[in-house]
This record gives structure tokens, sequence and C-alpha cells, in this order.
């Protein structure tokens, strides 16, 4: 899918989903996808067979780990930068 088109369906299920609330959801999903895709594309190189083998399956792991722990640290950066912001307010 080309990236216009892509950005244009994103666009499309996020108006649907925060007129139903769910936008928090589509976040979520958004991520894990992009998680899935990133790991699988560095991480798997020929189909071979069903399952992964020992190698890929410990990249894919590492992948998801790195992911997850960078998702973590920026969002608790978030949370440090939008503290201070409150903080300044008052």
């Amino acid at each position: 899918m080309s990236s216009a088109l892509e950005r244009w369906c994103s666009y499309i299920l996020l108006s649907m989903l925060a007129r139903e609330g769910s936008v928090e959801l589509f976040v979520g999903l958004r991520m894990y996808n992009s998680l899935v895709e990133r790991c699988f594309t560095d991480c798997v190189d020929t189909f071979r067979r069903k399952t992964l083998d020992k190698q890929e399956e410990t990249c894919v792991r590492r992948c998801a780990e790195k992911f997850l722990k960078h998702s973590m640290r920026v969002g608790m950066r978030f949370a440090e930068l939008n503290n201070n912001a409150a903080t300044k307010d008052d």
C-alpha cells in the first residue's frame, strides 16, 4: 500500500474510532502492527519452514524487547515533560 493511501486509510479509521471513543485501541493496534512488521522484516529472511528457526526466534524476541523498552522509555519521557510543563503553569 502506498504511504499516501496508508495515511488516508489511517485517517478514516481514526475518524471512525474517535466517534466511538476507541482512539486508544487504534493507537495500540497501530503500535502492535508496527512492531510485528518491523521485527518480521528485520529477522525473517527465508520461508524454509512453517516455524521460525532458533536464530530467527532469538532475533524476533530481541527486536520486540527493544521496541517495547523504547516505547516505555518514550512514554516515561513524555510524562516527565508533561509534569514539568504542568508544574511551570502553577
